[in-house]
């Protein structure tokens, strides 16, 4: 029987994923904080992501693990929340580990959720995954920590791929809600400089992508970004033609500062310049529905 186990699956990734995979397998099994249940045909399974309390026999037999587990880093960097960020990401991989190597019959590939804010700041280079540099600042020692946290234990019988995954714009979550507000209401306009790239991805994109990884059995790390980094005041002004905003406020670096400490996040996830190109999906012959951010932005908002 076909099994793909989804950890922390009830979020918009999650989500996502499971309507694409809902007819490509015959069982599919959520990981959850929340109760056990069944819900049209998915099995929703208690676990905290840090200890074994049963659902770690979920995953005898599956042919997929997916594990999306982590806290989100929509929030100020407090001391508390940086701690969380971090443990969230390496207990909740390091049990799965223990759980793959319990196994009789492991997952036959797992797939662990990783950053494109691994790599540096960059305005110029573009990042894959042969080339691409890292850095040394809170995000990417996070992401650096949580794939040795992935690759260090060798599990024998179970392949392993760490998603190097950017934002995913989709209509029901992700980044693309709040943004899609903001350009409406007129402050649409380019975020600080404007000149640093945005890695993103298409919903549809993402989840093909991860679709061609468990065909191919493709292993290591994989970029999960479109083909096109964009800068954020062309990604800006694209976004206001798409909703029909006829101006965008722009808003400064130090305004940004402001909204963000009010809103109880970090200035980080819109300043920071991702410029990351999916090298190994090209390579391996995958073919992406939204190209550029215009086609992708029509397709949501159904235009």
């Amino acid at each position: 029987m076909k099994k793909l186990i989804i950890a922390a699956g009830t979020g918009f990734l999650g989500q996502v994923l499971v309507d694409h995979f809902k007819n490509k397998f015959e069982e599919i099994v959520i990981l959850t904080r929340g109760n056990s249940k069944t819900i049209d045909g998915i099995r929703y399974v208690n676990w905290d992501g840090r200890t074994f309390s049963g659902w770690e026999n979920e995953l005898e037999n599956a042919a997929v693990l997916i594990n999306l587990a982590g806290k989100s880093v929509d929030c100020r960097y407090t001391k508390e929340n940086k701690k969380e960020i971090l443990l969230s990401r390496i207990e909740s991989t390091k049990i799965l580990n223990q759980a793959v190597l319990k196994c009789q019959n492991p997952p036959k590939h797992w797939l662990n959720s990783s950053t494109s804010t691994i790599y540096r700041f960059s305005l110029d280079k573009q990042m894959d995954e042969v080339d691409g540099e890292t850095g040394n600042d809170f995000s990417m020692n996070v992401a650096l920590s949580w794939e040795k946290a992935f690759f260090k234990t060798e599990t024998p019988n179970t392949l392993k791929t760490a998603l190097r995954t950017s934002i995913v714009l989709g209509k029901k979550g992700g980044a693309f809600v709040p943004l899609k507000t903001l350009a409406k209401l007129g402050f649409g306009g380019k975020q600080g400089k404007g000149n640093q790239f945005i890695s993103w991805i298409h919903q549809d994109d993402f989840a093909n992508a991860i679709d061609l990884i468990i065909e191919k059995e493709l292993t290591g790390v994989i970029n999960i970004v479109s083909p096109q980094p964009i800068r954020n005041s062309e990604f800006m002004k694209q976004l206001r033609t798409a909703v029909g905003a006829p101006f965008g406020i722009p808003i400064s670096t130090f305004l940004l500062k402001m909204g963000s400490f009010i809103i109880r996040t970090e200035t980080e996830l819109v300043l920071k310049s991702r410029n990351v190109i999916p090298k190994r999906l090209l390579e391996n012959g995958f073919k992406f529905k939204y190209e550029n951010a215009d086609a992708a932005f029509k397709n949501i908002l159904n235009k």
